[in-house]
Parts: C-alpha cells; structure tokens; sequence
C-alpha cells in the first residue's frame, strides 16, 4: 500500500479469534487445528450512512475489541466481513471476533 484511501482507513495489526482467513476469496473460513487466533490481512475501514442495519445473509458484522477479554469496556466497534456459509449463526455462534492484542 504505497498512498492513503481516499475514503476511511487502512487498518493492520488485527488478529481473528475463533475463525480463519481465505486469502485467495476473502472470506471467514474454519480455523486451522490447534490454531487460536489468524492474524488479518489489511482491511480498509470507512463509514456509511445508513438509516437501518443491512446484512445480505452473506457477511457477519464481527465485533472488534481491544484486548481478549470481551467487555463493553474493550468493545471498538463492528466490521463486516464475507463468509461463504449460508447464514451467519455459524460465526454467532462460535464468537468470532476480532481482537487488537492477543495477550
């Protein structure tokens, strides 16, 4: 990444608790085994003005915290991210997240 978005940011560093990463489609997939938490790839952040939640049954708005222990206290803010299930009470479920620190 050579230049600025021209809308939002670029954000790295980020880690994902409970869920992998496809690379090549960009999606949530199963974790590898004994693997806790996959480091995510550059995401760009941005904000949308919107009057209602939208969800097309083919992303999850995962939540991001700061630290992993999961209080409103570390609570940043949710992002959308694809998956290729068929719903997202897989990701509900497992308590996929994001997290800023993994220690």
């Amino acid at each position: 990444i050579s230049a600025p978005p021209p809308e939002g940011v670029f954000v790295h560093g980020l880690f994902l608790d409970g869920a992998g990463w496809d690379k090549r489609n960009s999606r949530l997939v199963e974790p590898p085994v004994k693997v806790l938490s996959t480091p995510l790839p550059v995401i760009r952040i941005f904000a949308e003005n919107q009057s209602a939640p939208t969800s097309d049954g083919k992303t999850y708005e995962c939540p991001i915290y700061k630290k992993p222990r999961r209080t409103d206290l570390t609570f940043i803010a949710t992002v959308q991210l694809r998956h290729g299930t068929a719903n997202d009470d897989k990701w509900i479920m497992r308590g996929v997240a994001l997290l800023c620190d993994i220690k």
